[in-house]
């Protein structure tokens, strides 16, 4: 009875992106709010973000242009020239979505951005010495950074 209430309390909830000042952070959409919220995000995330998301997360993170063009797949050149433009692409979009939604996970398990900036940019044993915003630059990897985080926050770490 009890995993039929969980399972019923995840299915009543959808994950979403709050996309206002262009910061995605996760929260939850509950039953009863409209879908279209979520057809918002999907749009903007299309359209592309603005560079100020990209300047968010890099100040989040505290790691330089250099890394952060790596991180969300790009040149040093490529990321000056979407400073120009004002915008990000929606490939690039997609990652930096991806990137923030891991930061807020992380800093959900350890209690503050400090110590999940910590966690994200230091090698860690549960993901085989790798690097979590390196194993996150794909979706795969972001996923099991999840996951890793996900057994951390309930004391199943291996």
């Amino acid at each position: 009875m009890l995993a039929v209430k969980k399972l019923s309390r995840c299915v009543s909830h959808l994950l979403h992106y709050n996309v206002s000042d262009e910061n995605m952070a996760a929260t939850t959409l509950k039953r009863g709010q409209g879908i279209a919220a979520v057809h918002q995000h999907i749009a903007r995330i299309q359209a592309g973000l603005s560079y100020r998301a990209v300047e968010n997360l890099q100040r989040a993170l505290h790691i330089p242009l250099e890394t952060m063009a790596s991180v969300l797949g790009m040149s040093r050149a490529t990321l000056h020239r979407r400073k120009n433009q004002g915008k990000i692409d929606q490939n690039e979009s997609e990652r930096l979505v991806r990137y923030q939604r891991l930061l807020e996970k992380a800093g959900d398990v350890f209690g503050d951005v400090a110590s999940a900036r910590e966690w994200l940019t230091h090698r860690q044993p549960g993901l085989g010495g790798a690097v979590p915003l390196d194993f996150a630059r794909t979706e795969i990897g972001a996923r099991e950074v999840e996951n890793l985080l996900g057994r951390i926050e309930y004391g199943v770490y291996s």
